[in-house]
């Protein structure tokens, strides 16, 4: 038996929850782990996991095996890095995930030159406004904007996202331009947009005389993925909120026309997260520090 491949094949069934998905990530076969996280129980003379057809659930043993290997684990990618930090270029496979608008109109087009950068990396995208479990997902960061409210994740900010009220000229020629923000509630038409967390429909944000206000009025639609919000917008279903970055060719077109220009919301921050009891791959390390200096005046 390999101990160590083992004690990595069990620690990654343990965050993962599931042998299937532990599989994947390690790009092995099921019964190949299976086999390896039973002959490591062999070893030990103790059940790490109990399985059932449904579910995998970690053991007392196996959740005081996991976190005292883990420190172990910790330690050799530690060694590791330090020394293919100091030799080589950062290599090897990043698995990122980022939501819809943000890829196409801030990430995707900066990327050229990170993997210009960094040609031995290469990044698996994610592209979805849904939560995504990081560590059973095994994905290594996530772009997103708003509050950081998990404590089990460590984030590090990107920059900030203006955000602007908008509609298209054939809306507002037929239900005309609300000239305050409580106006939208006087029959105006909103395409809201879905959270993809918890299901409502996130709320119209605006600064009125130095107060947020934040305005639940009834939608006829509502969408819980960027792109095809914005292209609701387009398509004159109603007003919309969203962040300027991805309306700026559109307003630029004409397309699209801001409204309530002097009360628009404050900035919306922006983050790159990564789970806290994750080690720090050195191609992790350079994404996240290039985020930093490519993302900002993109996302502004």
């Amino acid at each position: 038996m390999d101990q160590l491949l083992a004690i990595r094949g069990f620690a990654r069934v343990v965050e993962a929850g599931n042998f299937t998905r532990a599989a994947d990530s390690l790009e092995m076969p099921n019964t190949s782990l299976s086999k390896l996280v039973q002959d490591l129980e062999a070893h030990l003379g103790v059940r790490l996991l109990q399985r059932t057809t449904r579910r995998v659930t970690v053991t007392p043993e196996g959740q005081a095996y996991y976190e005292k290997t883990l420190r172990v684990l910790r330690d050799l990618e530690d060694i590791d890095t330090s020394f293919n930090a100091a030799r080589s270029k950062p290599k090897g496979r990043l698995r990122v995930d980022v939501g819809g608008s943000t890829a196409r109109d801030v990430l995707i087009p900066a990327l050229p030159d990170f993997m210009a950068r960094y040609p031995d990396i290469r990044i698996d995208l994610g592209v979805s406004d849904r939560s995504v479990d990081l560590v059973a997902d095994n994905v290594d960061c996530v772009i997103r904007g708003g509050r950081l409210e998990s404590s089990s994740m460590i984030g590090r900010h990107v920059g900030d996202a203006s955000m602007v009220t908008c509609a298209s000229p054939a809306y507002l020629k037929r239900h005309g331009v609300p000239a305050y923000p409580g106006e939208i509630k006087n029959g105006h038409r909103l395409v809201a947009y879905i959270s993809t967390q918890n299901g409502r429909a996130v709320p119209l944000r605006f600064m009125v005389d130095g107060e947020r206000l934040e305005i639940s009025a009834e939608h006829r639609i509502g969408i819980n993925e960027s792109n095809s919000h914005l292209a609701a917008g387009l398509a004159g279903l109603g007003i919309i909120q969203t962040f300027a970055y991805c309306t700026r060719p559109a307003l630029l077109a004409g397309d699209l026309v801001e409204i309530l220009k002097p009360w628009r919301p404050p900035s919306y921050p922006f983050h790159v997260i990564y789970p806290h009891n994750r080690h720090v791959t050195h191609r992790l390390r350079v994404f996240i520090d290039w985020l930093v200096q490519a993302l900002p005046g993109r996302l502004g």
